[in-house]
């Protein structure tokens, strides 16, 4: 199911919670609706969901305008943050619920709970109680009984919030597995980068009720658009820097750092113009063991201070001006650097990106 926002807004009174969104999802996509809270993602979900009314533009469902449609009418399946279990019905018979409200044949009903049972790994589960299982089993049952209806689109709204860290790497593991065996288009709302980064295959990007940026995960993370996107989805050292020369996929920068050359720009530069410079914590290079020939932009850094997490490490460096840099040495070799140490090091122009001026200082939170 191909789902279309046109311009869609909502306002509550004088407040607009969404402000003009236009988005396409397209038929299969795991979508994710990322941003911080109050940006509006949910309020999105719930307009697509029939549980909240536009007050202006379209919800399209395959070119049909669903705006008006009542919710049960929609074909959508979804899961809550609560998950909102009846508690004293087992597993199966709260998957059969939402069938039974359908007036489902016995036959076909128990079949269908069946399926969504196997195809959440619950089959074993079917006869307890919600109060039997672990917080995963349960975010399963409540993604099994939306399954159960076959939604032309099933939305999840934060289900893994509740959970703690490992049983989310498992369910991020399970949802993703589940999509690409249904194909159904899945949309869903996280404040989590790292669930929209590694499960998506489209991610949106809202802030204060607009949609900002809506790509591919690699594309999002490697060429965001704007300094609060960057920010927002993943870490990255961003500093104010002056254009020196600008040329064909050259480009000078005059930064805390000092010279650097940037072969990647979201905005058309002019020499002596301000801009934003953005270079990921894991694109900075440093020379560990003594300094040695730098292929492109040197680093002359003073280190601050380090932490050591076994498989990277994280070092928080400072420039003559005591601007901070950020870098992160995943696998990271023995050496001697303590704090108060010199640091060289280098960064690779195309791991140098040029962005504008943030002009949006609404709130985002």
């Amino acid at each position: 199911m191909e789902v279309v926002f046109d311009n869609i807004v909502k306002k509550y009174g004088d407040v607009t919670a969404v402000g003009g969104v236009t988005l396409r999802i397209a038929d299969g996509a795991l979508h994710f609706l990322l941003g911080p809270s109050g940006c509006g993602k949910t309020t999105v979900l719930r307009m697509l969901a029939g549980l909240e009314t536009p007050t202006g533009g379209r919800i399209l469902f395959n070119g049909r305008d669903v705006t008006n449609l009542p919710a049960a009418a929609r074909g959508i399946g979804m899961v809550f943050q609560n998950y909102a279990l009846w508690p004293h019905m087992t597993v199966r018979k709260n998957i059969e619920y939402g069938l039974s409200v359908q007036k489902m044949p016995t036959a076909d009903l128990r079949k269908r709970a069946q399926e969504a049972l196997e195809i959440t790994q619950l089959s074993q589960y079917g006869e307890r109680l919600p109060g039997q299982l672990s917080g995963g089993q349960q975010q399963r049952v409540a993604l099994a009984r939306a399954l159960a209806v076959r939604p032309s689109v099933l939305l999840l709204d934060e289900p893994l919030s509740n959970l703690d860290a490992q049983l989310r790497l498992e369910m991020r593991d399970n949802l993703s597995r589940i999509h690409k065996q249904l194909g159904i288009t899945t949309v869903y709302v996280t404040h989590d980068q790292k669930e929209a980064l590694s499960m998506g295959t489209s991610v949106s990007v809202l802030r204060a009720g607009r949609l900002i940026q809506s790509d591919p995960p690699r594309q999002l993370y490697h060429s965001p658009k704007t300094p609060f996107v960057a920010r927002f989805v993943g870490e990255t050292n961003l500093v104010e820097g002056e254009c020196v020369t600008s040329e064909s996929g050259k480009h000078t920068m005059q930064t805390p750092f000092g010279l650097l050359t940037a072969s990647r720009t979201m905005t058309v530069l002019r020499p002596g113009q301000k801009y934003m410079v953005s270079i990921r914590p894991e694109a900075v290079k440093l020379h560990l063991n003594g300094a040695s020939p730098s292929p492109a932009n040197p680093l002359n850094l003073k280190l601050e201070h380090l932490t050591y997490l076994g498989e990277s490490e994280q070092f928080q460096l400072l420039s003559a001006d005591g601007t901070e840099l950020r870098a992160s040495i995943f696998n990271p070799p023995d050496h001697k650097l303590a704090a108060g140490n010199t640091v060289t090091g280098w960064v690779a122009p195309e791991d140098v990106l040029v962005l504008p001026v943030e002009t949006d200082h609404s709130a985002s939170t």
